[in-house]
């Protein structure tokens, strides 16, 4: 079996090629280790093989993990979906929250954030598939929510999350992910600097289309066990 530094490694370098192949600087393209399901343990070893980022799905889930590793510096960033008895949680320890999709949530996160720390990184969940098993919000609400979501204290929007619909089709990967970056492209906002999108089986799709975190948890961590998991959405 690979070890988490091999599996880190190789993916590296399938990021480095996917970023010359488009003419883009490696320097600017994110891995998010997407840690769901997986022990502090792994963290631990990953975070040893060069990666600070690490995004979570569950809520009581990480909270356990980040207890277990404070002696580490890490950067924390929910990326599942967001209910809202659980935002006063998440504004108080993360870092980065990619999963926001509706007002509401912003407002409740823009509130809870603790005074001493620094604005919350929010990126906008764009259902760029129109899945209805999918959260995010619909293409046509995206700019009324960025304007609101943009005045909102304690937080700095950042872009856009999308999660595609998967698939094969190398062309529909690009097209999907074209989609996310003209979305952000078309928000009369200063400062969006941030693609989330692209997973361990799309990433040189996204990269392409202007990517600057891929999330990636398979690929890196292995396959997942999802029965002791609080459900969800895939992320990785």
């Amino acid at each position: 079996m690979s070890t988490i530094a091999e599996n880190i490694a190789k993916l590296g370098e399938r990021i480095r090629e996917a970023a010359q192949a488009s003419q883009r600087d490696f320097a600017r393209i994110g891995l998010l280790a997407v840690s769901k399901t997986k022990p502090a343990s792994a963290i631990r070893e990953a975070h040893a093989a060069g990666l600070r980022d690490f995004g979570e799905n569950y809520l009581q889930e990480a909270l356990g993990k980040q207890a277990e590793l404070t002696d580490l510096p890490l950067i924390w960033h929910f990326i599942g979906p967001i209910q809202s008895n659980k935002t006063k949680a998440i504004a108080e320890h993360f870092d980065w929250v990619h999963s926001v999709d509706r007002l509401k949530i912003a407002q409740r996160l823009a509130e809870q954030r603790p005074a001493g720390l620094p604005p919350l990184n929010i990126c906008l969940q764009v259902n760029v598939s129109g899945e209805a098993s999918k959260s995010g919000c619909a293409p046509e609400e995206l700019p009324a929510l960025a304007a609101a979501v943009a005045q909102l204290p304690n937080l700095r929007l950042r872009g856009l999350m999308a999660i595609p619909e998967p698939t094969d089709d190398i062309n529909a990967q690009h097209q999907a992910f074209a989609t996310v970056r003209d979305l952000r492209s078309r928000l009369a906002l200063p400062d969006l600097d941030t693609l989330s999108m692209g997973m361990s089986h799309d990433l040189e799709a996204a990269i392409a289309e202007g990517a600057t975190w891929v999330r990636i948890g398979t690929a890196l961590f292995g396959a997942r066990n999802y029965a002791q998991s609080e459900g969800g959405q895939p992320t990785s």
